[in-house]
């Protein structure tokens, strides 16, 4: 069977098409904007390389690939994301794509439907899917999160910490019921993680309907910390401090979203009662909360705002272990990237199934600052503890690529044909 992708944005970095075009079963890509349009190449210089760069693949370079680029453009330049409620232009922005898409299909010619799947992203899929679907065709949706469940928690997290949200979050009711809508024109949902599987079957979606992906992620070989210089824990022994204030610092990263729903309010407390400890927090990402939360932040925490994705190697390669103390995640493949740089990660268990809990990183409870902090902790005082799980980490990024996304697909592909 031939594969049509439609994504809005480039998300996973154009996995799943860049899987199938490999494998030979990629009959196009649809997406908002393409850096490899002639529009784009003629506005690259005005509206800047690295912009152009993120919204482009070169394995992609040889594939069928149909893009909105002046639409779009329109869109973000005179579009009221950023002044009314996100929720609202998120759904705009699905709306228009998904009409967009839908027409395009209408005048492919030669199709056979039949042997065809639209694989496409949440909010962007309903009317495309809806008439592939009408003409014989699979139709495969991606949930990238928890959807309604999430929202809830969130909101709970609100109340518990009351002005901490830049923004609180208004998801509108007719935001769900598009979601909704696509769930019923899918002959299958995909979700990366049973967390999100088992929130979507508390929504109502049939527990036969869903299929549980992983993320896949692949990028070139990188040296971490510990391969460049001594990690913490070699450090550890070249010292062999005899006080607790000759340890060397062990250095904490959190990168993402700095918002109440990644658990930036437990990882401040987790810092303020580890300032007489050598440890150092880095957090990098688009600032969430607000100047009082930040301010409430103790002195062994440096946030460093927005970073451009070239720049994220840095903070990783100089990071000894990744925290994710996440309230709800679809997945967050920052735990792979910081894997494959040879990081411990310290995360939840509402995300993606990727840490073995004392094998290459550790599970804590959700909203829990106490053992957030005592999991740091113990890596600060059981080095080779710290040095086991180090290695073990860039073994386990290893399993999350994109062969193992391909098994995946083969697997969808099968399941569907069957029920045929």
């Amino acid at each position: 069977m031939k594969w049509i992708c439609s994504q809005i944005g480039a998300r996973e970095y154009y996995a799943v098409p860049r899987v199938l075009h490999r494998a030979g079963k990629l009959e196009c890509l649809y997406t908002d904007l393409w850096g490899g349009g002639t529009m784009w190449q003629a506005m690259g210089s005005f509206l800047g390389r690295s912009m152009m760069a993120s919204r482009y693949h070169k394995e992609l370079a040889t594939a069928d690939v149909n893009s909105f680029d002046l639409s779009t453009l329109v869109d973000k330049t005179f579009g009221g994301g950023a002044a009314g409620n996100p929720y609202d232009w998120f759904l705009c922005v699905g709306c228009d794509f998904g009409h967009s898409v839908k027409a395009s299909l209408k005048r492919r010619k030669g199709m056979n439907w039949s042997d065809t799947i639209f694989f496409g992203y949440d909010t962007g899929f309903l009317e495309p899917a809806r008439w592939a679907r009408e003409r014989g065709a699979k139709t495969v949706v991606c949930q990238m999160d928890p959807s309604r469940f999430e929202v809830e928690l969130v909101k709970e997290e609100e109340r518990l910490w009351p002005g901490w949200a830049r923004r609180s979050v208004d998801v509108p009711e007719s935001y769900f019921k598009r979601r909704e809508e696509e769930w019923i024109a899918a002959h299958l949902v995909m979700v990366n993680s049973e967390w999100s599987r088992q929130a979507l079957i508390r929504q109502g979606v049939p527990e036969k309907k869903l299929v549980v992906v992983p993320l896949a992620y692949e990028m070139p070989r990188v040296k971490g910390r510990g391969e460049k210089d001594k990690g913490f824990g070699e450090l550890w022994d070249g010292l062999r401090p005899s006080t607790p204030d000759s340890r060397p610092t062990l250095r904490v990263l959190f990168l993402g979203q700095v918002i109440v729903r990644k658990g930036i309010q437990y990882l401040i407390q987790a810092a303020r009662s580890l300032q007489n400890d050598p440890v150092r927090f880095d957090v990098v990402g688009p600032i969430g909360i607000s100047e009082e939360a930040i301010k409430s932040a103790p002195d062994n925490m440096t946030f460093h705002g927005a970073i451009g994705r070239d720049k994220a190697p840095e903070f990783f390669g100089n990071a000894d272990i990744f925290v994710l103390p996440t309230i709800s995640d679809g997945f967050a493949i920052t735990q792979i990237e910081a894997m494959a740089y040879g990081l411990p990660v310290i995360t939840t268990s509402h995300c993606g199934e990727v840490v073995s809990d004392g094998v290459d990183g550790m599970i804590i409870p959700p909203g829990d600052s106490r053992q957030l902090a005592e999991a740091i902790s113990f890596l600060i005082e059981n080095p080779h503890e710290f040095e086991s799980m180090r290695s073990a980490a860039r073994k386990k990024a290893d399993q999350f690529s994109l062969s193992s996304l391909r098994e995946n697909l083969t697997l969808i592909e099968q399941h569907l044909i069957s029920k045929t």
